[in-house]
């Protein structure tokens, strides 16, 4: 019998940032973050970008869907939960995981 291999997964975060968050206090916050994320069981990779209108998307890569969930359930329970809900305009915040079906590199 043969089992089915996991989808790896990719947990797609866009937001923007609250008035006043500086880019570099953001971005010492989202190092911090990694830390968890890359701890989690089933990362794989991670990517954080921003377009020019100000929006930023967060992209990772996860070998699976019960590791990316796991991984988000957690997320705010950390000691860097407050000061993340802070810096985030919570209006703009939009979080979907989606199956990966292709990836190169």
């Amino acid at each position: 019998m043969q089992t089915q291999q996991a989808q790896p997964v990719a947990e797609i975060v866009n937001f923007k940032l609250n008035a006043g968050i500086e880019e570099a206090a953001f971005l010492d916050l989202i190092k911090r973050t990694h830390v968890y994320a890359s701890a989690c069981s089933g990362f794989l990779s991670r990517n954080l970008s921003q377009a020019t209108d100000g929006t930023w998307t967060d992209h990772i890569l996860w070998a699976s869907m019960p590791d990316a969930q796991a991984a988000a359930a957690g997320f705010m329970e950390q000691d860097f939960g407050p000061e993340m809900a802070a810096a985030l305009d919570e209006a703009s915040v939009r979080m979907r995981h989606q199956e990966v079906k292709w990836q190169s590199g």
